[in-house]
């Protein structure tokens, strides 16, 4: 079985999720069988490569919220975050155009790496303080080689401003056929269709439903009117405080 996973670096509810589907995947009694496939998904694609700015920033101008808002935002995030054993900097972090990011994932699945690099782009995002925006292509070099990635072919691929450009945009226009507007957004043997950072037992119920099936695309796990959270269009739903 095959699990497609549109996701996007800036999109923190991509990284809990990610560790939520994880946990649901290590108990699935056919998880040797499961081929996981990481797809792209821009929340900025319009975001020019050198603009980069505070994420606090960032979510006021989006929001119109306070600085206090957002940081109490990023604060249920990080303990969200913490509750998936994930490390997350609710301070200093910055913002910026992914595209990059997602040409080299598809240089990784190319050579069978792509799980190992977008889980260590979403750490290096979401949890170290060197910024994976501002300190240009040999960042994000030095990140694909320690995801097992050869040094010269990451700094091809990101010096040719055309590679691989056309699998991203590929990417991006099936999620919008599938119904995507957000992210992050499974697809379990394009049978079945969970949206947003779900609990794990969502994606208990999903992998368990689609083992086997086929059938159109359903929607799992949207009982509660309010759904999982995730990244859209306008950015990422802020949890606040209770």
């Amino acid at each position: 079985m095959r699990v497609e996973i549109w996701s996007d670096i800036a999109c923190p509810w991509c990284y809990v999720g990610k560790a939520r589907f994880e946990k649901a995947l290590a108990a699935f009694p056919h998880r040797d069988e499961v081929e996981v496939v990481h797809r792209s998904f821009e929340l900025d694609p319009g975001r020019a490569k050198g603009d980069v700015q505070p994420v606090i920033t960032m979510l006021t101008r989006k929001y119109g919220m306070s600085e206090a808002q957002a940081q109490a935002g990023e604060e249920n995030l990080g303990a969200q975050a913490a509750a998936e054993g994930l490390e997350y900097r609710t301070r200093g972090r910055d913002h910026g155009n992914t595209f990059d990011m997602h040409r080299l994932l598809h240089l990784a699945k190319a050579r069978g790496r792509q799980d190992e690099l977008i889980q260590i782009l979403y750490r290096a995002n979401f949890a170290e303080e060197r910024s994976v925006f501002s300190e240009g292509d040999e960042r994000l070099v030095e990140l694909a080689v320690e995801a097992g990635l050869d040094a010269d072919a990451a700094r091809q691929v990101l010096a040719d401003p055309d590679a691989y450009a056309d699998e991203v945009r590929a990417d991006e226009r099936e999620a919008a056929q599938l119904g995507a507007t957000g992210v992050p957004f499974f697809v379990l043997d394009r049978t079945y269709g969970v949206s947003g950072a779900q609990p794990a037992e969502v994606f208990t119920q999903a992998l368990t439903q689609a083992w086997g099936e086929r059938s159109p695309l359903k929607p799992v796990g949207q009982a509660d009117p309010a759904g999982g959270a995730a990244c859209g269009p306008d950015g990422c739903a802020v949890p606040q405080q209770g």
